[in-house]
């Protein structure tokens, strides 16, 4: 059911905003991982192998 009170959500207080040692991680984090690299560079060479078929061959 949706909360319509108006009444301030208190943070909560189980999960560190700012945990030591810990730094944010974004996009480039996640395309620096091995199996992600893979998966993406197959699925970019089935991309050239249906444009090289598409364009030389008949």
């Amino acid at each position: 059911m949706l909360d319509t009170s108006r009444d301030p959500v208190p943070a909560p207080t189980d999960v560190p905003v700012d945990a030591p040692g810990e730094e944010a991680r974004g996009c480039l984090y996640a395309l620096s991982q091995p199996p992600l690299m893979i998966f993406l560079g197959v699925i970019g060479c089935l991309l050239l192998v249906a444009a090289v078929h598409d364009l030389f061959v008949l």
